[in-house]
Order: C-alpha cells, then structure tokens, then sequence
C-alpha cells in the first residue's frame, strides 16, 4: 500500500501537467514531469536497479531516495484506532547513510541520463499492534499503518562520481585505507568500507597497495589534470 510519505513526494517532484502511476511498457512509473520519469524509492534501491538500467536505456530517470533523519512514532489502539502514545525514534538517519544503498547501485550510477536525489526528511510513524489486544506491545510486535511526511531538511543532487565523493568531507593521508576514513569522518569501520568499496567502483579511488592485510587507497587524478601534467612534462 502506498504511504502518505511516497505520495507527498510525489507531489514535491511534479510540475502543473504532471501524470502519475504511468504504464511504461512492464512497469509503472511514478511521476512523469517534463519529460523526466521520476521513481521514488523509500526501499533499498537494489530492489529498483535492473528497472532504472533498463529504463535509462531510452529515457532521463530520476532517483528520488529520501532518508529519514528524524522519526515520530505513533502509536495506535488498533489499526485506525486512538492514538495511545507518541515518542521519538532514538534511531537518526544522516546523509553518509546513502552508501549503505550505493553499495548495490554502483552498476547503475553514475549514468549520463540519471539523476539521484538525495532527501532529507522527518517524518511520523503510525503503528498498530501486530498481535490483537490480549497480549501485551511489545517494541517489534506491531504493523505500520502509514508514513506522513513533516519536514523537508536538504536535498542532495548527484549526478556523477564527483557528486558523490563531494559527501564526504574530510581530511586523510595519502595513501589512506579504510580506518582512517572512520576515524576522520567519526564513523564505524563497517560505513568506511561501504564509501571505499562505492569510490573504487565508480574509479573515484585506486587501490595502490596494503599494509598488512588491509587495502590502501588513493584518490585518482582527473583526466583534465592528467592532462595538464602531461602538457607541462612535454614543454619541458
């Protein structure tokens, strides 16, 4: 079932002569606003993947994956019931969490028709019990009724591999491997190893050797500086 949460998004990325739940040869598409096909994706974006590549093949997609930073939890009597209870999510979603989706993205983007849309928001949860009432709510006993969009913080358009090294920001050695990026950017090892494996996919690092078992890295020089460097060498 469609939540409030994907519907409002939909409205936020729709002109005046948008339509909506398109029929595109064996899919739907969720908005078509001036000529772009827009697909938004609460879910992992590897469960849209071979769709997008399909898609891009004859047409511009963009990518809208909204990431909750903040979260609401309503809780109900029943399904459609009072409301018994509110209280804030101690979970808090941030924008490095993209790479935990990317990891499984890289053979899709970057792509020259693609365009990903990275947006945070806040959002209320409403819940009901999973079980009928003769038991008690226990924390992962329950159904989601619905998800309501209510605020919008940022939105991050990428649409290359420069777009998407831009997220980090950060000091590290060179060479560098997946420890330091932890330390420097206060994550764990585990969302390092995610952004290293994303850059050495789409050639934004080059792996040049390990310090015991683990993998070294530099970033690689952009063609336009390569380059230059070569024009210079020549000159000389």
């Amino acid at each position: 079932m469609e939540t409030s949460l994907h519907r409002e998004l939909k409205r936020l990325y729709a002109d005046d002569g948008a339509q909506f739940e398109v029929p595109l040869g064996k899919y739907r598409i969720d908005v078509i606003s001036a000529g772009q096909l827009v697909e938004i994706q609460h879910g992992s974006l590897a469960a849209i993947r071979d769709k997008i590549r399909r898609l891009l093949r004859d047409h511009c997609v963009t990518v809208v994956k909204p990431i909750v930073v903040r979260k609401l939890l309503v809780k109900q009597s029943a399904k459609g019931g009072e409301v018994i209870g509110r209280r804030a999510s101690p979970k808090r979603g941030k924008l490095l969490d993209l790479f935990d989706e990317m990891v499984h993205f890289t053979r899709v983007f970057p792509h020259r028709r693609l365009t990903l849309e990275v947006v945070l928001v806040d959002v209320e949860e409403w819940r009901y019990p999973g079980h009928g009432r003769r038991r008690r709510w226990r924390a992962n006993d329950h159904q989601v009724e619905d998800q309501k969009l209510t605020a919008v913080h940022e939105t991050r358009r990428l649409r290359t591999a420069s777009d998407l090294a831009k997220l980090i920001s950060c000091s590290l050695p060179s060479p560098f491997h997946t420890g330091h990026l932890a330390e420097s950017l206060e994550i764990q090892r585990r969302v390092a190893q995610q952004i290293a494996y994303c850059f050495r996919e789409m050639g934004t690092t080059r792996q040049v050797g390990k310090q015991q078992n683990t993998l070294l890295y530099e970033f690689a020089r952009s063609k336009r500086r390569k380059k230059r460097t070569s024009r210079k060498r020549s000159a000389a």
